[in-house]
């Protein structure tokens, strides 16, 4: 029986349409990298919060800049200023020091003389004003970052800024990752003559921790639909997310969409027209979502980037934007066939996109200096030396 096979696109907007937030859950500063807010965070001061100077030096009116002047104190950062200066009169200051009223400029330390200790010279014919000032960066009341953000370290930074020690983020993604084969061993044991390691679920659970998450793993299944559906049934139960690698093709012991119907789930899909990853399979079933993942790690490797992250950060509250650059081509590049949108490993050099050496979705070492992956729309049979091409960065 022929499959249907949906476009990319189809297949995208039917796995991030399935998707709904996860619950919310408060949690403490150390444990925010990679979570998703679940609310908006304002400020609750002005940043700065007072005018201070922008680096060392002395602190002074632009009126006096032309005579010598007194210095009548020293503010270091952390100090408030205990004098107005008068006509004539500076103090010296450090950097992020905040600004002893009277001031309007800060002149550099390499910008003067000392003449004793008690007097300073400018020994320039003019300066910037060198403060930072007051609320200039954000003001009180402020909206600093959108629900929704998936927070990065520089995130970090500002909710330190303004004390939002433990915000509302969404509920980590719960993903359990198995692979199905007779054939499979784990990586420490050595395959039999017709036997291979299992590279596919450990690729995985590496790509999900590079998300941020903590995958659980749950070996190798026998093909047999008994060893298969306890495998699939205890991981949905304890996850929101199945990954199975292997048993989703048209072969004889593909069993995986069979138990999935089994277990109550609904396919959604189970062909794609790409290249690599063509038979990925999805499949819902109230709090769950599974993706079956073809057995070829390329394909696995692929298919998780273009589909599985979308998935896991539109379940975490988060619009996933890869990053995609636009780059010449370093040399020609031909493929066989045209009937569907191709994924080509690439690197880039100087500017450019470099195709490297790849035959085809079992070539995993292929991806081994791969900055990303080269995207060739359907129906494109070259691209041309120089000619432009979208490179999504992995």
């Amino acid at each position: 029986m022929n499959e249907p096979i949906i476009s990319f696109d189809q297949a995208l907007k039917i796995v991030t349409g399935s998707a709904k937030p996860l619950d919310t859950e408060r949690v403490d500063f150390p444990h925010m990298l990679s979570r998703v807010l679940a609310e908006d965070i304002w400020s609750d001061m002005d940043m700065p919060p007072f005018n201070k100077s922008a680096m060392d030096g002395y602190a002074c009116r632009r009126a006096d800049l032309a005579g010598i002047m007194e210095v009548i104190e020293t503010i270091p950062a952390g100090k408030n200023p205990t004098l107005t200066l008068a006509t004539g009169q500076c103090a010296k200051i450090m950097t992020g020091a905040m600004l002893p009223p009277g001031a309007d400029v800060v002149i550099k330390v390499e910008e003067t003389m000392l003449l004793d200790e008690f007097h300073v010279r400018f020994t320039e014919k003019d300066t910037y004003h060198n403060i930072c000032y007051r609320a200039e960066d954000v003001k009180t009341g402020q909206l600093v970052l959108e629900k929704g953000t998936l927070l990065q370290p520089q995130h970090l930074a500002i909710l330190a800024t303004f004390g939002k020690v433990n915000p509302l983020v969404y509920r980590k993604v719960k993903v359990g990752i198995g692979s199905t084969g007779d054939e499979l061993v784990e990586p420490q044991d050595v395959p039999g003559l017709s036997g291979i390691r299992n590279s596919n679920a450990w690729q995985l659970m590496a790509q999900a921790e590079k998300t941020g998450l903590k995958p659980a793993y749950y070996g190798i299944s026998k093909d047999t639909e008994t060893d298969l559906a306890e495998m699939i049934l205890k991981a949905s139960e304890e996850n929101d997310l199945i990954l199975i690698t292997g048993g989703v093709s048209m072969g004889d012991f593909d069993l995986v969409p069979k138990v999935l119907k089994n277990l109550g789930f609904q396919i959604r899909f189970r062909k794609i027209a790409v290249q690599p990853g063509s038979p990925t399979l999805f499949a819902t079933k109230t709090d769950n979502w599974c993706f079956g993942l073809p057995g070829n790690p390329v394909s696995s490797f692929v298919q998780f980037e273009l589909l599985v992250k979308p998935l896991v950060y539109s379940l975490m509250g988060h619009i996933f934007k890869p990053q995609i650059i636009h780059l010449p081509m370093a040399g020609e590049y031909t493929r066989k066939k045209a009937e569907r949108l191709a994924w080509i490993p690439v690197k880039i050099e100087n500017g450019l996109a470099v195709i490297l050496e790849y035959h085809g979705s079992a070539h995993i070492h292929a991806y081994a200096d791969a900055d990303g992956f080269l995207k060739i729309e359907k129906g494109i049979m070259m691209l041309k030396k120089g000619e432009g091409a979208d490179v999504r960065l992995i």
